[in-house]
């Protein structure tokens, strides 16, 4: 075969043959820049240009299960086997946003975009304007305890920008974030970071027709192997394994006679409220996503502030808690409070106060102690500056216009923007921000309280240890009066910043409740106990209030998620877990039908015809042995059947007995690459491998005959009309390596990636794009 490869053009040019510290288990090229993200068998990310140049490297310290590139290519999800579903910047690998929205690994993710621009009613194109930047300037960052480096403790470097990536979004095309999990949970999100929806395989049911009877129908005892979201975002494609099974009435499973063999399913999910209201998600998502940043920043501000007071409150109580033990000693019946006032009207000072005045505090205690509460206060003046009043201020704002979108229920309820509970989520903003300008009121007054009693103190230590007498000139000053009668013993500034295992409430006096009150109801609010609160415990309550506004439309979309129908691809006869456990190479992909045949009802464009290829395995069928089936329309054909038609085609396409398929990949142009592996008599995996490109296009399908009711497996009614492969006719490639998955492949560059058993990473380019490739380097 080196021979005739030789005499003829070769397809794939190799650019490089690199060797692995690892093993790579999975591999995704950047659908807009020559990179290539590789997982390695340690749950180690490495990101490498096309040239083999390594940019970062990145251990998430938990088991990676899946991989996906956003579709602009800046951003990479990543599933691990915690349900976590974290994003990374493409520039650096940096932690962009962890979501979690599942309790179980994620096997898979899929991020797909609109093909097109937003357009309104009219035909117009239309973008949704962020009008926030009109007035107020760039969102605070997250606040850093001083003395941290970046990192430590959760708490990030000002310099850091991590959410402004993703948060700006206004710019982006509306995309769709898929993820599925191992207990057969499928989760959506919008731009990867606002949840949308949430749907259950398990619980996922289908009407169909037998007999002139209605059915309704499920898949049992079923697992996740792939979703892929189509670029019109209306139909969902969920390859599955399990058991077809009747669902009656008291919601009981029972086997269907001739349905009752564990196989690999496609499901087709409608998710066209997705296409239908995406104009008006895309101004939820903005706005709740930028509230969540800004909630973040609201959070960390007030755990600083609170460790950065705590801090120095423990400096002044260890300095000044040795006077109780001075009285003691003296055997005194008063108290520190009673002893300072004392001293403060001019008496004569008792021995303990001038011992712990002289002796223990003396003019370097004073001024230390008075350092630290200083700097103290005016840390938490520039963080509630800096941070935390201008983050409540925006958020108060982004509200206000879901407030207004809650009130367009011809739109907007449609999708669960609940007027009710978006009016409640704004109260509470409106509330929070009134305890902020409530707070540094009492932080003011409290640093300036505290500044005046050290310098009380000073001036008597001064005296004390200028004169000889113990008798001081009376000083009279009710700042330092109501310091020790109100703040010696307690801390109105922790009490506001805390929230305590006792409930705390602040105490407000009678006349200044009642005028709440009336402010309250002019205002048209509900919450007159607001001042009884602390500031984090309205942080609580607005926060619990957000989740609930945002849970509507999240609960909303996902009763709109439903299952419209099933193909069943294959049984697998043997053990129930064998399909998830043994790897079936398959492939799900969608090429826009430029024949004009079929047009989209939703968008009035040419419809997206779906691909689906997948290998059959050799213990389903005896007479159909070593073959790729691949199967198209299946999307539209759900369509289809309610009126009665039906366009699904496939073929079986015959792989030569002295090749295994190891990985396949449908690529542009309706292509398929396939990896393949000689056989040899000694090992299956001993021999070379090769790489192939079939046109899945021009391959003789024939019509796959379907009616309104399950369809049995219709996979024999192919073997007649086989495709038979004969490489030397083919693009194809002799690899010097044994191969093992994954295959990647790039669709828009014409690159692909195979890695072959023994660690080693092969990257070659299809010579009819090498000229795009290079400049694109």
């Amino acid at each position: 075969m080196e021979t005739d490869e030789s005499s003829r053009v070769l397809p794939f040019q190799l650019q490089f043959d690199k060797p692995l510290a690892s093993q790579i288990t999975i591999a995704e090229w950047n659908p807009e820049k020559d990179l290539l993200a590789m997982v390695t068998d340690d749950s180690k990310i490495l990101l490498h240009r096309f040239n083999w140049q390594r940019l970062w490297t990145i251990a998430p310290g938990k088991c990676i299960t899946s991989l996906c590139w956003r579709p602009d290519g800046k951003a990479i999800a990543v599933g691990l086997d915690d349900g976590t579903v974290s994003l990374h910047d493409v520039e650096n690998g940096k932690l962009l946003r962890s979501l979690k929205s599942h309790c179980a690994a994620i096997i898979c993710l899929n991020w797909e975009e609109e093909s097109q621009l937003i357009t309104d009613d009219h035909g117009y194109t239309s973008k949704y304007e962020d009008r926030t930047s009109r007035f107020f300037p760039p969102a605070p960052r997250v606040p850093r305890m001083p003395g941290l480096v970046s990192g430590d403790n959760g708490f990030m470097d000002d310099s850091e920008d991590s959410f402004q990536e993703l948060s700006n979004s206004s710019h982006q095309r509306f995309n769709i974030l898929c993820s599925a999990d191992k207990e057969g949970n499928i989760c959506f999100s919008i731009f990867g970071i606002f949840p949308i929806g949430k749907v259950n395989i398990h619980n996922l049911t289908f009407p169909t027709c037998h007999d002139g009877a209605e059915t309704t129908n499920r898949v049992s005892n079923s697992s996740i192997q792939k979703v892929a979201l189509s670029k019109d975002l209306c139909r969902l494609i969920v390859m599955c394994s399990g058991d077809l099974v009747k669902v009656g009435p008291d919601l009981g499973e029972t086997n269907m006679a001739g349905y009752n063999e564990h196989g690999l399913h496609c499901l087709a999910l409608n998710t066209t409220i997705f296409w239908n209201r995406k104009n008006e998600l895309h101004q939820v998502a903005q706005q709740a996503s930028n509230i969540e940043d800004l909630t973040e920043v609201v959070r960390t501000s007030l755990s600083v502030m609170c460790r950065q007071w705590s801090d120095a409150m423990n400096t002044f109580q260890e300095k000044f808690s040795s006077l109780s033990t001075l009285i003691i000693n003296h055997g005194l019946d008063s108290s520190p409070q009673e002893e300072l006032l004392s001293l403060l009207g001019g008496a004569r000072t008792s021995p303990p106060v001038h011992q712990f005045l002289v002796n223990t505090l003396g003019e370097v205690g004073v001024k230390r102690i008075s350092k630290v509460l200083s700097g103290a206060g005016k840390e938490l003046q520039r963080i509630v500056l800096d941070h935390l009043q201008p983050a409540v201020e925006v958020i108060g704002f982004r509200i206000g216009e879901l407030r207004g979108l809650s009130r367009w229920r011809a739109r907007y309820h449609n999708i669960g923007l609940d007027e009710s509970l978006i009016n409640n989520a704004t109260e509470k903003a409106g509330t929070l921000l009134v305890q902020v300008e409530r707070f540094m009121r009492v932080l003011s007054s409290v640093v300036q309280q505290y500044s005046n009693f050290f310098n009380w103190l000073l001036k008597c230590i001064k005296l004390l240890m200028s004169e000889p007498s113990d008798q001081l000139l009376p000083y009279n000053s009710e700042l330092v009066i109501i310091f020790l009668k109100f703040l010696y013993e307690q801390d109105p500034v922790k009490q506001l910043l805390e929230i305590s295992e006792t409930e705390y409430e602040v105490e407000i006096d009678l006349e200044t409740m009642q005028r709440v009150r009336e402010l309250v109801q002019f205002g048209g609010f509900s919450d007159i106990e607001y001042l009884r609160r602390t500031l984090a415990k309205e942080f609580q309550l607005m926060e619990l209030s957000f989740k609930e506004a945002f849970q509507m439309p999240f609960t909303t979309i996902s009763r709109k998620i439903l299952c419209e129908d099933i193909l069943p691809l294959f049984p697998v006869p043997t053990l129930p877990k064998s399909s998830s456990s043994t790897r079936i190479p398959t492939s799900v992909s969608y090429y826009e039908d430029s024949s004009g045949a079929s047009v989209t009802p939703q968008t009035g464009r040419n419809q997206f015809i779906d691909y689906v290829s997948f290998q059959v395995p050799d213990e389903c069928f005896s007479d159909i042995i070593n073959c790729i089936c691949i199967v198209r329309g299946f999307m539209h054909d759900s369509h289809c059947l309610k009126k009665g038609c039906s366009t699904l085609e496939a073929v079986l396409l015959h792989v030569p007995v002295d090749y295994q398929c190891v990985d396949l990949s449908l690529y542009k142009d309706s292509q398929i690459v396939l990896l393949l592996n000689k056989v040899t008599n000694t090992s299956e995996s001993a021999g070379d491998g090769c790489m192939v490109i079939v046109q899945a296009s021009d391959l003789p399908y024939i019509s796959i005959s379907r009616s309104a009711h399950i369809d049995v497996w219709r996979l024999p009614e192919l073997k007649d009309s086989v495709a038979y492969l004969h490489i030397e006719d083919e693009k194809a490639r002799t690899i010097p390596h044994s191969v093992v998955a994954p295959l990647a492949v790039s669709a828009s560059r014409g690159v692909a990636c195979v890695f072959a058993a023994r660690k080693r990473a092969l990257v070659y380019i299809l010579e009819e794009d090498e000229d795009e490739v290079s400049d694109a380097e």
